[in-house]
């Protein structure tokens, strides 16, 4: 236990460091993952066809090994001088983000209830009215169980990205396995599992928070 406590006051400032870097590379794919997933989900809704398309191509790219992902960003990003670093992994974490996303919006949209849709249209509201003031706020729970599904995975994909050279947690674990180092694997282990921890239990306040109370009622 002395050892343990030694080395996490000696690397403490570089794992909070790292901590910052892979915190950042998520937040930023799952913020463009957001806005590209729920307006498609929600415009899904109103295409059964494309709808069916969209979810299996997403489903597909979530069972793609994280390895061979980041491998094929490699050569395709290469060609503009970025095969390895933020860019690949960020793009990579941004399809990850995909099918939990789009689905659950998809879902959500599709399960409120047609009795206060039709309210809506009956009050007058425009498309966009009923959208965002009768139909998210009560797909809100389901599709916020599709984002904490997607930052939770991609805290975990995120440490793969250390191979490509991304940075963040994986930087712990990837050195600790080449040399043997089981502080360095556990530290690295230990910090991304208390992220994924505080970014779920922080994005479960902002549901609760947001959530139209006669829903958990």
């Amino acid at each position: 236990m002395e050892k343990w406590l030694k080395f996490l006051e000696v690397n403490a400032p570089r794992i909070l460091e790292l901590t910052v870097d892979h915190a950042v590379l998520v937040t930023l794919a799952i913020a463009v993952a957001l806005a590209i997933g729920v307006p498609l989900g929600i415009y899904l809704t109103t295409n059964e066809y494309l709808a069916g398309i969209v979810l299996q191509a997403a489903s597909i790219t979530l069972t793609i090994p994280s390895i061979a992902l980041f491998g094929v960003m490699i050569p395709v990003f290469s060609l503009i001088g970025q095969g390895i670093g933020f860019l690949p992994a960020f793009v990579a974490l941004v399809l990850y983000s995909q099918l939990p996303i789009i689905r659950n919006t998809y879902t959500a949209i599709k399960n409120v209830d047609p009795d206060m849709r039709d309210a809506a249209i009956g009050m007058g509201m425009k498309t966009h009215q009923r959208i965002w003031r009768v139909e998210i706020p009560n797909a809100l729970p389901i599709i916020m169980a599709g984002i904490r599904t997607a930052v939770v995975l991609n805290i975990g994909i995120a440490v793969i990205a250390a191979y490509i050279g991304a940075g963040g947690l994986g930087v712990l674990i990837t050195q600790g396995i080449s040399r043997g180092d089981n502080y360095l694997i556990i530290s690295g282990s230990i910090a991304v599992a208390i992220l994924a921890i505080i970014a779920d239990a922080i994005l479960l306040l902002i549901q609760k928070r947001f959530t139209n109370k006669a829903l958990v009622e």
